[in-house]
């Protein structure tokens, strides 16, 4: 059978290989997103679901840079409810912050763990992990990879 491209359709898929994609920049302004959408549309970008190459083992996503990290929104009582916790492995080392608390010490942070926590937990989720980029303010160090305004 041939398709309308005239190749021969064999009944194969297409996987991508490592070093084989161009990754590309994306900038989300996070002045009034909701946390956790914001954070699971990032999760599919840096996975690169939203490409049709995507391939489960290979890191086939796309670098985000994120500003305004602390102008987030929550929904609910999220913001006195939701807890962050830390420990540092000494007696009485447990420390227990609310979504407020975090969001004042380290706005990047809040970020950070909602999206860790929706990625692959194995050394691929982690490589995926370090192609996003937090930041407070609204000025970032990536205008030479000329990112894209992504709107959510």
């Amino acid at each position: 059978m041939s398709t309308a491209t005239g190749k021969k359709n064999d009944g194969k898929s297409y996987l991508a290989k490592n070093g084989e994609l161009d990754a590309k920049w994306h900038l989300i302004d996070a002045t009034d997103l909701v946390l956790g959408r914001m954070s699971t549309r990032i999760a599919h970008i840096l996975q690169g679901k939203h490409k049709p190459t995507y391939t489960p083992h290979v890191d086939t996503g796309d670098f985000v840079i994120v500003i305004n990290a602390d102008k987030v929104k929550v929904t609910g009582d999220k913001r006195q409810t939701l807890t962050y916790e830390t420990y540092s492995g000494h007696p009485s080392g447990r420390r227990v912050y609310t979504f407020e608390d975090m969001n004042e010490r380290a706005p990047e942070k809040v970020i950070e763990l909602a999206v860790k926590r929706m990625m692959p937990k194995t050394s691929l989720g982690a490589k995926m992990l370090k192609k996003l980029k937090v930041y407070k303010g609204d000025t970032h160090d990536h205008a030479a990879q000329r990112p894209t305004k992504l709107e959510l």
